[in-house]
């Protein structure tokens, strides 16, 4: 007997979204902000065990171009800094309703119970940029999180991690989590010498710079990651930044060099020419796409 039951999808429970203080801003480079958030709701925070852990930050258009709108989200606030988004939504208007911006974790510090967050800044351009640029002690803004899913495999052979600035965060991340003994190559997209940051690299991974300066965003970080000598060994990898850059080294990586999948973290965190909610839009079908022709090409 075939029942006609409707077959549901258990419904993923909402990601926790918490009210936090800035504690400290400061410059790393002219385009880098780092943020340390703290306050009562932090507490709260769960980190995530991954390299890439990231959390949403929201904002509220139409409140102010460097407020993030966290004192209208205080009505539905508890007073452990819990923050009822669902609520919040159903009953803001069309023009407030939460914008929601990804970025990597920096650091989790469980004795100070603070939440560091370094944002890429664009002058006046976008919504969280404007906000970092100008954030104080003192101001508040919504965290909803943790997510991520890659972590370094300390047994691989190599690795490679490559990116932009928008990848930089998680990549420092993951360079300090290599071992002494790690091997292979970080391959970093910045505009100029002046968005380099000193990082913590293990002695066996080479560190390149590579300068945006008039190209296409990604097209240098391309060609410095196909111009690198392809190691003998297993190689684990950890390619993410501009979508169009990405497709290409995606390419290469598991069509050229025939990494598999469950070797490779890689995913556009932006697109050229599209803000973040038309990117996450059309996201999924630009990886379907991406995948059907891996498929057909009989790839893993």
């Amino acid at each position: 007997m075939t029942s006609t039951e409707p077959v549901t999808t258990p419904r993923r429970p909402p990601r926790t979204a918490l009210r936090a203080t800035v504690v400290r801003a400061e410059h790393l480079s002219p385009a880098m902000v780092r943020i340390t958030l703290g306050g009562p709701g932090v507490a709260g925070f769960a980190p995530s065990p991954h390299a890439d852990s990231y959390v949403k930050l929201v904002f509220l258009p139409g409140v102010g171009a460097t407020t993030s709108g966290a004192d209208v989200l205080a009505a539905w606030t508890t007073p452990d800094g819990r923050v009822d988004m669902e609520a919040a939504r159903a009953a803001l208007p069309p023009e407030h309703q939460p914008r929601m911006r990804t970025y990597t974790v920096r650091g989790f510090d469980d004795l100070e119970l603070t939440l560091t967050i370094d944002l890429v800044v664009h002058g006046a351009d976008g919504i969280a940029g404007p906000w970092a640029a100008t954030a104080a002690p003192g101001d508040e803004v919504v965290v909803v999180g943790p997510g991520g899913g890659y972590t370094p495999d300390l047994t691989a052979d190599h690795h490679l991690l490559a990116g932009d600035a928008s990848a930089l965060p998680a990549i420092a991340v993951a360079l300090e989590r290599l071992g002494g003994t790690a091997s292979g190559h970080a391959v970093l997209e910045v505009h100029d010498q002046a968005e380099q940051q000193a990082l913590h690299v293990p002695d066996g991974i080479a560190l390149h710079w590579v300068h945006t300066g008039d190209a296409a965003p990604g097209a240098r970080l391309v060609e410095a990651v196909r111009a690198l000598p392809w190691p003998v060994g297993r190689v684990h990898a950890f390619v993410h930044g501009e979508a169009g850059s990405v497709r290409e080294l995606r390419r290469y990586l598991r069509v050229e060099r025939g990494l598999g999948k469950a070797d490779l973290s890689i995913s556009g965190y932006w697109r050229l020419g599209a803000d973040d909610e038309g990117w996450r839009a059309g996201k999924r079908d630009w990886l379907r796409g991406i995948e059907d022709a891996e498929a057909a090409a009989g790839l893993d």
